[in-house]
């Protein structure tokens, strides 16, 4: 491939903001790749990887998973408290806590595990599934499992069995009316329980949740009813059993003053429980540390415009400057984060199957003839005489145009021929104009939207329901980049479609650094796969998805990265057939094979099928049953 001098590989790391959202974890190399780089020293090329899968006979879209990305997570957030409260010499510790819900995936909980052990960092738990989970994980002795959410009595005895099998488990109260149900299995089972009180702050976070926290929140327990169980442990001999106040304001936090806001409140609580008699040893600050998606280091809800050592930093500080204000010991501090442990782990790596857009294959359509009408000549005149000069005024001129062949196209008086003429002239008009008013100060408001209408659409073989639900749900932002060619100039805008038959399977906005972009610079698709790779989407993405048209789980690949940009794909999980999801609804596979032999058979009797067409027929269906529910093209 020839490197392109006017554009090189420094120019799309900052055109794809790579090093602004990447977090080191991901870079663009001088061969113009994305890489992976899990460790310093340590990077592959994501292409080389895809070829690789492939060569194996295994199909995309596929999601790309790095252990290694989600154990250096680990290692930098309990190194950030740990450095923080060395520097202010806080008395307390630090211990993390993974909420599973953020990606139940084995790899993920496991390398979370596995990578927390010498920190105790432990896991949470928000239903009885997940603590079943949680408790068969290999953890540190001192490692919390947090059992969160509404609790029934086979919720509260697997968490006081936990503690039995010398887990620190700690049942969080999430309402007044826990706690009667605690103490009744606590006693039946003749286990002294751990337990922890969530607290409503009044104080919120920022952001797309900031709704979640605050008087109205969903959980916790208010100022009154915290200190009702405080006096009801006592008449219980039991206060000892308190050891945590939880409190949370919310996910995806983008302002680190929210969080300071918070953190104090939630430590002047803890002060005042300890002043009213207990005992706590923890105070867990929640979740909401965020990632940095578009990298613009704003309040931008895809952002935050702190860093993980300022969070650190930020919250050890607060805790230690309440703590000794109100004269009360400092306590171990918890954080749930999960998002930002998870998120930079896995890519999912999608191919384009084709592209379509208004402006494509316009040398087809033949100049306008003698026949032709007089308003696609009209048209044919405005783009030979459209300059920097006029093209405002002719921009005008040729809208008004186009609405008016499609009124005579109504009435009949304008041949679908003329129509296609004029159409495909009018786009010839756009695509001149974008060119003229590119890299203007100014641009005209009728034609600030210009490039999102001249987008091609890239279509992309994956769910956009299934892989990337909060895109559509709530229009979260993630960072989409090709994954090769980044020695060349892209000379495409386009937006993403889906292959889900749902007009709402695509993609339109793209992170920037300033704004939201409508258009993703691409490349013209050429005789070699070209292939797109969605990053930061390890949190959520894969617990959240649906089985819209009944796209199931894509493949996924966990990939270890060694010296020398060698690698080696450790496992190979394949995703749900085609069988497997049609079973979910509720059908069964021999009732499906049924139906299609007896109407074979009466086919076979009516003459519309052959003996050998009818084999063929039963081996094909069969065959889909058990294939992949996504396209499958011979890559190459």
């Amino acid at each position: 491939m020839t490197t392109s001098v006017s554009f090189s590989t420094a120019d799309a790391a900052e055109l794809y903001q790579v090093p602004n959202w990447s977090g080191g974890w991901f870079r663009v190399s001088d061969k113009g790749q994305m890489e992976v780089t899990p460790t310093p020293g340590l990077h592959a090329p994501l292409r080389s990887i895809i070829d690789d899968i492939l060569e194996r006979g295994e199909s995309l879209p596929v999601i790309l998973r790095f252990p290694q990305v989600v154990a250096g997570r680990v290692k930098q957030l309990n190194e950030a408290f740990g450095k923080a409260i060395t520097e202010y010499g806080y008395t307390g510790h630090y211990q993390g806590v993974f909420p599973i819900k953020v990606n139940q995936r084995r790899m993920v909980v496991e390398s979370v595990a596995a990578a927390g052990y010498e920190y105790a960092h432990g896991l949470e738990a928000g239903s009885k599934a997940e603590l079943a989970l949680c408790l068969a994980q290999r953890m540190h002795p001192d490692a919390l499992l947090c059992c969160n959410g509404f609790k029934d009595d086979g919720f509260i005895k697997l968490a006081l069995w936990g503690r039995s099998l010398g887990k620190n488990v700690v049942i969080t109260l999430e309402k007044y009316g826990e706690l009667d149900r605690v103490l009744k299995q606590a006693r039946a089972l003749g286990v002294k329980p751990a337990l922890g009180v969530r607290f409503k702050l009044h104080a919120r976070g920022s952001g797309q949740w900031e709704e979640s926290g605050g008087d109205q929140a969903k959980f916790g327990l208010n100022a009154y009813e915290m200190l009702r169980v405080v006096e009801r442990l006592k008449e219980e001999d039991m206060l000892d059993s308190l050891v945590m106040l939880h409190t949370h304001i919310g996910s995806q936090i983008t302002d680190i003053r929210r969080v300071k806001v918070a953190v104090r409140e939630a430590t002047q609580t803890y002060a005042g429980l300890i002043a009213a008699g207990a005992q706590l040893k923890y105070l867990n600050v929640g979740g909401g540390l965020g990632v940095d998606y578009d990298g613009s280091k704003t309040t931008f809800y895809a952002s935050m415009n702190y860093t993980l050592g300022e969070y650190a930093a930020d919250v050890v500080y607060t805790v230690q400057e309440t703590c000794k204000a109100r004269g009360v010991p400092e306590p171990t501090i918890i954080s749930e984060s999960g998002r930002a442990l998870t998120a930079h782990h896995a890519v999912l790596v999608m191919p384009v199957v084709d592209v379509t857009g208004p402006t494509r294959n316009l040398d087809t359509l033949a100049a306008p003839s003698e026949d032709s009408h007089q308003i696609v000549k009209d048209l044919a005149d405005i783009l030979g005489n459209l300059s920097a000069r006029n093209y405002r005024e002719m921009y005008n001129d040729a809208v008004g145009d186009k609405q008016t062949l499609h009124n005579l196209f109504d009435l009949g008086y304008v041949t679908l021929d003329d129509r296609a003429r004029g159409e495909a002239l009018f786009n010839a008009i756009l695509r001149k104009i974008a060119k003229l008013i590119q890299g203007e100060k100014y641009v005209p408001d009728e034609l600030e939207d210009l490039q999102k209408v001249l987008a091609d659409q890239y279509i992309c073989n994956f769910s956009l329901f299934q892989s990337l639900p909060d895109n559509w749900a709530i229009q979260a932002l993630f960072p989409i980049v090709p994954l090769d060619r980044l020695n060349e100039r892209p000379t495409r805008q386009g937006t993403l479609v889906d292959i889900t038959c749902d007009s709402d399977g695509k993609i339109e906005k793209f992170i920037d650094l300033r704004d939201v972009k409508a258009t993703l610079p691409l490349h013209e698709p050429g005789t070699k796969p070209y292939y797109l790779g969605i990053f930061l989407m390890g949190a959520y993405q894969d617990v959240l998805g649906s089985a819209h048209n009944l796209f199931g789980k894509v493949n996924e690949a966990h990939v270890t990265i060694r010296p020398g940009g060698r690698y080696h794909v450790d496992l190979f999980v394949r995703g749900q057939k085609a069988r497997r999801m049609i079973e979910s609804m509720g059908y069964e596979e021999p009732m499906l094979r049924d139906s299609i032999e007896d109407q074979a058979d009466a086919a076979l009797e009516a003459g519309t099928l052959t003996p050998e067409q009818e084999t063929e027929l039963l081996e094909d269906y069969g065959e889909e049953l058990l294939g992949y529910t996504y396209l499958e093209y011979e890559e190459g």
